[in-house]
């Protein structure tokens, strides 16, 4: 049985917008990448995670061994739909590991810990605010029918849908998957990655 990590990439430019005040179009593009990388980086690493996808909408550099899902560009919860769909043509996966794209923090250890997330169970990595999702870990085949609700208040919806499936949850609280960076306070975090951001963080 083979696990996969599936890290979602924001498609095109000019994302981050709440950073705006802080960062200028370009940085907040590098940041993005910069972010993006550490976190494939990351999964690639991981000791229980056998293949890494980054989930995008336009080729991109990637660390070998990862490998590309396409984005249609129809929002990132019929991204992940289909992501899901394609994990399930292949009988060998028994879990899949959604991590957003935007955790400097992230270690190797944080991602083998969804990984590891038992049978029956979903796993869920709340932001720091504790509302949102920044990981999702889903048991496959179990969790076919799951129903992807990225956007306010996404933990709850995703604790109601494992439930409805019938699906444990168990809760993964990490600083470095609780400390995703949208408001230029967060700036600090990802200072390590990016030289742009380095000054905002002093």
């Amino acid at each position: 049985m083979t696990r996969w990590a599936i890290i979602p990439r924001k498609p095109g430019d000019g994302g981050k917008s709440r950073l705006a005040n802080a960062l200028s179009p370009a940085q907040r593009n590098d940041l993005i990448n910069a972010m993006a990388g550490h976190v494939i980086q990351t999964a690639c690493q991981a000791e229980h995670i056998d293949m890494t996808y980054l989930l995008c909408t336009a080729g991109l550099p990637l660390p070998d061994p990862a490998k590309e899902l396409h984005d249609t560009g129809q929002g990132l919860n019929v991204a992940l739909q289909r992501a899901l769909a394609a994990a399930l043509t292949d009988i060998e996966v028994s879990r899949i590991v959604i991590v957003a794209a935007d955790l400097p923090l992230v270690t190797a250890a944080d991602i083998d810990r969804l990984a590891a997330v038992p049978a029956g169970a979903v796993g869920i990595a709340p932001n720091r605010q504790g509302t949102g999702t920044n990981a999702l870990s889903l048991p496959l085949p179990a969790a076919h029918r799951f129903q992807f609700g990225f956007g306010p208040d996404s933990l709850a919806h995703h604790a109601q849908e494992a439930a409805r499936l019938g699906l444990g949850v168990e809760v993964v609280h990490s600083p470095g998957l609780a400390r995703d960076v949208d408001l230029p306070e967060d700036l600090p975090d990802a200072a390590l990655l990016s030289e742009h951001t380095r000054g905002m963080a002093q």
